[in-house]
């Protein structure tokens, strides 16, 4: 049974820690700039890292129920190598955000592709597996 959810498991933690890269360089940005909490807003540089890691967190579970869904439900290497690319395409999001707002948007248009593709997965492999009952 477990190694039917290894993979899917091990993008889990990948993202996990993802996610704890993005907030820690919102600590280190806060300290650089000196913008303590609650404060949000700051200079530019501060509001792009604060912005590029809340907008992280956003579609977090967005990504983690389509990346389970999906690999339970679909078939897990073909979801989980969508996961790792995915994650690639957070972090390629969130460096283009700091850097300009402008940079953020190749890597948002590509991670939001990949969740159309994961949500995709998702209703075939539901279909797929409803459909035995009928």
């Amino acid at each position: 049974m477990l190694h039917n959810i290894a993979l899917l498991s091990t993008v889990t933690v990948l993202a996990v820690l993802e996610q704890a890269y993005f907030a820690i360089q919102v600590i280190i940005f806060r300290r650089k700039f000196k913008v303590s909490p609650p404060i949000t807003s700051g200079p530019p540089e501060f509001e792009r890292v604060f912005r590029a890691q809340a907008n992280c967190s956003e579609y977090f579970p967005i990504f983690l129920s389509l990346l389970w869904v999906a690999g339970v439900f679909f078939h897990q290497v073909l979801v989980a190598f969508c996961g790792v690319i995915y994650l690639c395409a957070r972090y390629q999001y969130f460096k283009g955000y700091a850097h300009s707002a402008e940079r953020r948007l190749g890597p948002m248009y590509f991670s939001s592709g990949i969740l159309i593709i994961l949500i995709g997965l998702s209703i075939v492999g539901l279909l797929v597996h409803f459909a035995q009952y009928f």
